[in-house]
């Protein structure tokens, strides 16, 4: 009988292939110093209260504080998180980053008095408190953002509440995360192989990209197996996320969840609304591309596990991490030596963490402080797809350490808005290198544009259709629809069945997809995917094709942080994100490559 094959344990991995945490301190009781600073700062900090309008030196000194006290807290809530993430098993990190949280919770207890008290200045009294102290110009667009909220910041005490709540607030996404990322026992399916292999959400996604219908079926089935066992509880985390998103949004009178999220970012509904209706228009590029998709396999009936596999009858090339760095470097050359130099730096330094362990958390992402480089977790599989979310990580990075040199520390942060287009103009930005080099190989152009129009159905299709679900459970439950596991599955199936079309089975399984996507525990950000790559085909395209003054503008907005609405930013980069026009420009480059895929498949 076949071995079946196991991750390795976080001690098993090579130190190379780990990020390097001591450049955020240099040991456990480093933290533990900072973490006591914050505590304390934080209780000294509340006897501020009542202070600030008194005088501009008094507003001064407490916005001081407040920063100085933020930016030591981000340092130790990150250092957790990390520690916690790369091994979610290790009971002292997963209380370390518990402390952590409500750490973030008392903090923001403490300092909630704040904003209610700031906004009791008027704005003729905050011109005479520049006039006296013109110091305070430097934090006045983060004053203004407080005044824009005028009426959504409540009074001293009711914020107090709600800001010492938050660990109970986050209990949904908390609990989701443990269930997912350390309880659920997921079976051993065959590989193509022959080899029996455990599960995991790494392993899954490659499976699904299987040349054998029988193995991405196994792994689909079995997968759905387990979420199905907990779908009730899953349920009950969701709703627990979809009404604390609500009760808070009624709270500080905004007229629904949606904007209350997006207040946040200073986006407006409008940019949400405008991406589902977009989408939606276009179904028909989706529908075709699915058909096209049954057509090229060859298959009867196509599933929902079938969306995955290769259309040019092939895995994924394979792609070592030591491959797939010198392919990014290559690529985005483009941005320029600076740009090109940091990655560099993130690429030899030991910012990122690499390989999947047991018990390391799922996924990839981008993280740090403005005080420690930026870090990427991956969990590494040597496929194309691996390549892409390095570079796309790396898109992350490069902004985050932009924004932290060019910008003071109030500023140095970037709404999250424009966070996704960093990413993905990476993303685009490969999608042209590769295809620029593959020109005279039809073959691998084939491959090149499969992976860009699944990496569009993905990103753009995909991370919409996820948004309108998003949006839909949040007005359902406003109107006191309970959302029992029941409700959620048919209505899921129901919204799969509109974006996939006719050709395509929405499998049974497909109905529980809900339950296993993290992104829904994250309050509307994952809409900004869709946007974010729209916008990005934009720029990518003037990178690749225009001047140095097209580079020039986008590293602009890499420095610019939070110095600017995020729809002011982007406009400076060359994007109007507030018109619809950008997403009618992706649409048209999508079919433009679903028919040059199209005639190739013809030739």
């Amino acid at each position: 009988m076949a071995k079946t094959q196991e991750l390795p344990l976080r001690n098993e991995v090579p130190e190379a292939l780990t990020w390097d945490l001591t450049t955020v301190y240099a040991s456990d009781e480093a933290f533990e110093s900072d973490f006591s600073d914050v505590k304390a700062g934080a209780e000294k900090f509340a006897k501020l209260s009542g202070t600030i309008a008194n005088n501009a030196a008094a507003l001064l000194k407490a916005t001081d504080d407040l920063m100085a006290l933020s930016r030591k807290l981000e340092k130790v809530y990150v250092y957790a998180q990390l520690k916690n993430d790369q091994d979610t098993s290790v009971d002292r990190y997963q209380a370390m980053y518990s402390r952590s949280e409500a750490l973030a919770a008392q903090f923001g207890a403490a300092t909630s008095w704040f904003e209610p008290e700031l906004l009791k200045i008027s704005d003729s009294k905050m011109q005479e408190f520049y006039q006296a102290e013109p110091k305070l110009t430097a934090y006045q667009r983060f004053f203004d953002q407080t005044f824009e909220r005028r009426q959504h910041i409540l009074e001293n005490n009711v914020e107090a509440v709600l800001a010492g709540a938050g660990d109970i607030f986050s209990s949904g996404e908390k609990t989701f995360g443990i269930l997912d990322n350390t309880d659920l026992s997921f079976p051993s399916v065959t590989d193509e192989n022959g080899n029996q292999v455990k599960l995991s959400q790494g392993v899954y996604s490659i499976l699904l990209e299987s040349t054998n219908p029988a193995v991405r079926k196994e792994a689909f089935q079995k997968l759905y197996q387990v979420y199905r066992q907990f779908q009730h509880t899953l349920a009950a985390t969701l709703t627990t996320n979809v009404k604390n998103h609500n009760f808070k949004a009624n709270v500080r009178h905004y007229n629904s969840a949606l904007e209350a999220a997006l207040s946040e970012n200073e986006v407006p509904t409008a940019v949400y609304d405008n991406l589902i209706q977009g989408v939606n228009r276009h179904l028909d590029l989706l529908h075709r591309y699915v058909a096209l998709r049954k057509r090229i396999l060859g298959l009867d009936e196509l599933h929902m596990y079938d969306m995955y596999t290769s259309l040019v009858g092939k895995k994924s090339p394979k792609y070592t991490f030591e491959q797939s760095k010198a392919i990014a470097l290559e690529a985005l050359q483009v941005m320029g030596p600076d740009y090109v130099k940091h990655v560099h730096e993130a690429f030899d330094g030991r910012w990122i963490d690499v390989v999947e362990n047991q018990f390391k958390r799922s996924g990839g992402y981008s993280s740090g402080t403005y005080d420690t480089n930026p870090f990427i977790l991956l969990n590494w599989k040597d496929n194309l797809d691996n390549l892409y979310t390095l570079i796309h990580e790396t898109g992350h990075s490069m902004h985050s350490y932009y924004s932290h040199h060019n910008q003071p520390y109030q500023y140095g942060d970037y709404s999250i808005f424009v966070a996704e287009i960093a990413s993905t103009t990476n993303e685009n930005i490969l999608t042209d290198y590769l295809l620029n080099k593959f020109k005279d190989d039809d073959e691998m152009k084939k491959f090149i544009l499969n992976y860009y129009l699944d990496g569009f159905k993905g990103t753009v299709f995909r991370q919409t259709q996820f948004a309108e679900f998003e949006q839909f459970i949040h007005e359902q439950d406003a109107k006191g629809q309970p959302l029992t596991a029941s409700f959620m599955d048919q209505a899921y199936r129901d919204l799969n069945a509109k974006y996939y079309g006719d050709a395509v089975i929405s499998d049974d399984e497909i109905s529980l997809e809900w339950a296993r996507i993290p992104h829904f525990y994250y309050n509307f950000y994952v809409y900004q995917y869709a946007t974010g790559f729209a916008a990005a085909s934009t720029l990518a395209d003037g990178i690749v094709n225009g001047g140095q003054e097209n580079v020039d503008r986008y590293l602009t907005y890499l420095k610019s942080g939070s110095s600017d609405t995020p729809t002011n930013v982007m406009k400076k980069a060359g994007v109007d994100m507030t018109q619809p026009d950008y997403l009618e420009k992706a649409f048209i480059i999508f079919e433009e490559r679903l028919n040059e895929f199209e005639a190739l498949y013809e030739k």
